[in-house]
């Protein structure tokens, strides 16, 4: 998993980088700008213009290459890294679901036969934390249920802490994309002001394509925010239902070793 996050990690800096490049690639030089055409313009051959519909990703693009490139970057890396992590707890999630109910018949169906041995096999051929508890609680199933209750407690605390683990980075993310926005905006608009003070050039297009610019990354800030809420809304629904089946699980596994005790251990 650790290679996961670095990969996409990795990708996050080159976007980073490619960002900055496109901005720099898109800057109009000052003689040129008065020349150049409108690309949300087409000409037809009678000499009307129409409008080009583009589509809602391509407006994103232009938008994000408008913005400061600097605070621009800081949003899509934070949005990288935080998706980096998200996508890591997905699958460690989804690899740690199972059967619930199956595994619980297998070792049900194995301690009605005496046989604690292959509960045991059958719990350490499983993956996830419910077999994990499962199999610290039959270790102890000859010390009686009061050890195996302590024994899966004990066990389910250190699942859970691996179930949560990476989920107060996705949240540090999703505080800081919008963070970075504002910061963006604020700096923006102090860079606009002082540039008016300054030329003494008091233009509204002046004044306002300077705020327009600052005002974008609050935009790609709150945007990256929303995206990283989703996935992390879905990851804590993830933890809640393994959660869930965890504490189902104990409670079976210890009715299972109280019947076996009384069947076996006489």
């Amino acid at each position: 998993m650790k290679k996961i996050v670095m990969a996409l990690a990795f990708s996050g800096f080159l976007f980073l980088s490619g960002a900055i490049t496109a901005h720099a690639q898109n800057e109009i030089p000052a003689d040129q700008q008065e020349t150049t055409v409108n690309p949300d313009e087409k000409a037809d051959s009678d000499g009307t213009t129409n409008v080009v519909k583009k589509s809602v990703s391509v407006k994103l693009k232009e938008k994000f290459v408008e913005g400061n490139p600097l605070y621009m970057g800081l949003v899509a890396f934070s949005l990288v890294l935080g998706l980096s992590f998200c996508i890591e707890r997905i699958i460690y999630l989804n690899l740690s679901e199972v059967n619930t109910q199956r595994l619980l018949e297998d070792i049900e169906l194995a301690l009605e036969k005496g046989n604690a041995d292959a509960a045991k096999e059958i719990c350490r051929n499983t993956r996830g934390p419910v077999a994990s508890i499962c199999y610290d609680g039959l270790m102890r199933i000859e010390q009686g249920a009061d050890a195996v209750d302590k024994a899966v407690s004990t066990c389910g605390g250190v699942q859970l802490g691996l179930l949560e683990k990476g989920c107060s980075w996705i949240s540090l993310f999703i505080k800081i994309a919008p963070a970075l926005g504002f910061l963006g905006t604020v700096v923006g608009m102090v860079q606009t002001f002082d540039s008016v003070q300054i030329e003494g050039n008091t233009s509204l297009a002046i004044i306002s394509g300077g705020m327009k610019m600052a005002l974008l990354t609050t935009v790609f800030g709150l945007i990256s925010a929303v995206i990283l809420q989703v996935f992390y809304n879905y990851i804590l629904s993830k933890i809640e239902s393994l959660t869930h089946e965890m504490e189902e699980a104990t409670n079976s596994l210890i009715d299972f070793v109280v019947k076996y005790n009384l069947k076996y251990r006489q």
